[in-house]
């Protein structure tokens, strides 16, 4: 038997950070995204050998070890070390060899959510085999404890939810680890015409997000004032997003996103920089009303919406920055797994 599982990457279109803590603690947070088709892949194959393989195929990352009922986290494949740890720890697994491999269809850092998107991943393989009773809240929470909390990642709660619900999501954020998740019921065609004019750019830089998180939370706990009004705005976007959305206000996209992007930059050093200043510039002189920073910054995908044809103007504008547009679709479905 093999165990495969498959859960995709997302993009956040309003609202980004307000998942954080403490800010959605002590104010409540809320999100929307859009789960892509770029995804996190997952398998697991039992061997004749006691051995535990794990492999990361798009990192190039291996390392075997003799069968044990914990694996040492010390700064490689921790993701995958994680998983097995807890799962083992709550639900046990018998002394047999067997291969983990991953793949994600986006690097790491790049803003799309890859690191929580492939924790769900293994979870849901390491379920599959299992036969784990777990559903789509307590998959996500499962896997936002042992990235936040067995691993000690900084960073927010909404990639768990996005991975495993999949679709287009509403999301709140509140103290205690509540999060509730509102399925949009988008028209057909207004997914089709965001898909259209939304240019997925990838600026070929990757950044640590854990510290830009950090400065975000401590500027919350500072009451750094400046800080904790643009998150109140980013909250805000979020519901301006939606009401256009499911309005078919296609038209405000660009507008709301920009307004978003003018917000997030007030939340923590280092979320912008030069390179990104320019490229967004850039894009917006060729048509595009506005875009975002995907993920919490410094670095990564940027997403742009350009309305009618002027998509084509933007991706030529941005020719001379050495990225790569990325073609993708919305997805409907989250995590799924499977047995060969």
């Amino acid at each position: 038997m093999i165990y495969r599982s498959k859960a995709p990457l997302r993009i956040g279109l309003a609202g980004g950070g307000t998942d954080v803590s403490p800010y959605s603690d002590l104010y409540g947070g809320a999100i929307l995204n859009a789960t892509l088709s770029l995804y996190a892949n997952a398998t697991i194959e039992p061997t004749a050998a006691n051995k535990i393989i794990l492999e990361a195929i798009d990192r190039n990352e291996i390392q075997e070890f003799d069968w044990t009922k914990e694996l040492p986290v010390t700064g490689t494949l921790d993701l995958l070390k994680g998983v097995y740890n807890r799962i083992q720890k709550d639900y046990g697994i018998k002394e047999q060899g067997f291969r983990l491999s991953t793949y994600v269809d986006a690097p790491a850092g790049s803003g799309l959510g890859t690191s929580s998107t492939l924790v769900v991943a293994i979870i849901g393989a390491f379920a599959e085999m299992l036969r784990l009773p777990l559903g789509e809240y307590d998959m996500a929470h499962y896997a936002y404890e042992i990235e936040r909390r067995d691993l000690n990642l900084a960073g927010g709660r909404q990639d768990q939810y996005a991975a495993t619900f999949g679709g287009v999501n509403f999301m709140e954020f509140y103290a205690d680890d509540k999060v509730i998740v509102n399925p949009l019921r988008v028209k057909q065609q207004h997914l089709f015409e965001l898909e259209n004019n939304l240019v997925l750019y990838y600026t070929s830089t990757s950044r640590e997000s854990a510290e830009i998180i950090r400065k975000q939370s401590k500027n919350v706990t500072d009451n750094k004032e400046k800080s904790i009004e643009a998150m109140h705005h980013l909250k805000e976007q979020a519901r301006m997003m939606k009401e256009a959305l499911l309005k078919g206000r296609l038209n405000e996209i660009g507008e709301i996103l920009d307004y978003g992007f003018q917000q997030k930059r007030q939340m923590a050093e280092g979320i912008s920089n030069p390179l990104m200043e320019e490229i967004y510039e850039t894009a917006k002189k060729a048509g595009a009303t506005g875009g975002k920073i995907s993920g919490a910054g410094g670095g990564g995908f940027m997403i742009f919406y350009c309305p009618i044809n002027t998509k084509y103007k933007v991706i030529k504008s941005l020719e001379n920055f050495g990225g790569q547009v990325r073609n993708y679709q919305f997805t409907e479905h989250g995590l799924k797994t499977w047995t060969i």
